[in-house]
């Protein structure tokens, strides 16, 4: 059964840039929304210019591009022009939401703020994501990925004693900023009556949101969050353990599962040590209890380790690599991965991750590759209403 597309029929017009933003609308885009990707002539988005392949990046066809791009249209549009901003206006006036992540007040300066397009579309859900949101003392300040995972205390926590602050190996920060803002947006859709809304999302609320337990540990237990590299601060034994051959993840969190491990690796007696007879004892003697877990292991190998584990009922698993874990039957299996065979400007297919869920037994899809840069300026337009000369004028112009 094909998957429903519940935003089927919902204009997205995305002014944003490299991955909070395109990340929001991409998550749009396989609900089924349609989204038009307003870009800088010439250049258009920055992360056309980004990624591991210095000949896509020369092309405008850069891989992060490529990862957040895919099921959108592209048009180029000078924002500074005049007949820029009015070409914006009729878009705005047939959409459902538009998408931008500058800089606070940047929209405003460039005449095309929330003020000025609700007034194109009282019906408008504008969407601004920054760093820090459009108030409080630090909006006007420059805000990345790294700088908001350091100002989250994000980074601190991440490591161990000898090597935090750590950053996260991904773009943490802007993926979830994006994320939050595709939930917002979501949400707004489905409440909206005759009037729009204005959702203000910052990168810095969104990352703190998502630390929830260390977060509330700290305000209702007054417990200061620390790094503890591979352990999990909740539970022990929980975390990632030396074997043999590698390490693999454990995490025995119930009494029964400790029992078990400690029946697989053939010591009952550390069930009835004081040490770790109780959930909180583990806790408090972790170190102890991790010796003698790995003293158990020291002689299997990591593979069948996780199998006997998972076996007698104890969450095991391997630690895999980026290309190992997409090679997973199990990633594979429930079509995780979408091909595209053609794409304008790529001599090879291009494969991207979907969204991460099915809907109806199917994994959620989108019908057009990324888009060559301004691909579709010509036929959004003709769509407006403007005529082939109308057009070439505009491009004569630098108008798209």
């Amino acid at each position: 059964m094909p998957m429903q597309s519940p935003l089927k029929g919902i204009r997205v017009l995305d002014l944003t840039n490299v991955l909070s933003g395109p990340f929001c609308c991409a998550q749009l885009a396989y609900l089924g929304a349609e989204v038009i990707k307003v870009e800088v002539p010439g250049r258009g988005d920055l992360a056309r210019q980004l990624g591991a392949d210095p000949a896509l990046n020369a092309g405008l066809m850069g891989v992060s591009f490529l990862a957040q791009n895919a099921g959108k249209r592209s048009l180029t549009l000078n924002l500074k022009h005049a007949r820029g901003k009015a070409i914006l206006k009729r878009l705005v006036a047939g959409a459902d939401v538009l998408v931008e992540n500058f800089r606070p007040g940047v929209m405003d300066r460039l005449g095309v703020g929330y003020e000025t397009l609700r007034a194109e579309n009282p019906r408008l859900i504008y969407c601004a994501i920054s760093g820090f949101g459009q108030t409080g003392p630090m909006r006007d300040l420059p805000a990345y990925d790294q700088i908001i995972q350091g100002l989250s205390g994000a980074m601190s926590i991440t490591g161990d004693g000898d090597s935090a602050p750590m950053r996260t190996g991904f773009p943490m920060a802007d993926t979830i900023g994006g994320l939050t803002a595709a939930m917002a947006i979501n949400a707004a859709l489905a409440g909206r009556g005759e009037a729009g809304s204005f959702i203000d999302v910052s990168m810095l609320d969104s990352v703190l949101a998502t630390m929830g337990w260390v977060v509330s540990n700290y305000l209702i237990a007054g417990q200061v969050p620390v790094p503890m590299g591979n352990a999990n601060f909740t539970a022990a034994p929980s975390g990632a353990f030396r074997t043999a051959t590698a390490p693999i993840n454990l995490a025995a969190n119930k009494q029964e599962q400790f029992e078990a491990l400690c029946d697989v690796i053939d010591r009952p007696d550390l069930v009835r040590d004081p040490r770790f007879a109780r959930r909180q004892d583990r806790l408090e003697n972790r170190a102890a209890l991790t010796g003698e877990i790995e003293a158990g292991f020291a002689a299997s190998d990591a593979e069948t380790l996780v199998t006997r584990l998972n076996a007698a009922g104890v969450p095991a698993g391997p630690i895999l690599t980026v290309p190992e874990a997409l090679a997973l039957e199990q990633v594979r299996g429930r079509d995780f991965l979408r091909v595209f065979p053609e794409t304008p400007g790529i001599d090879r297919p291009v494969t991207n991750a979907r969204a991460g869920y099915q809907m109806d037994g199917a994994a959620p899809d989108v019908g057009l590759a990324p888009p060559a840069l301004g691909q579709d300026t010509d036929a959004i337009l003709t769509d407006l209403g403007y005529e082939a000369g109308d057009i070439a004028d505009l491009r004569a112009d630098g108008v798209i």
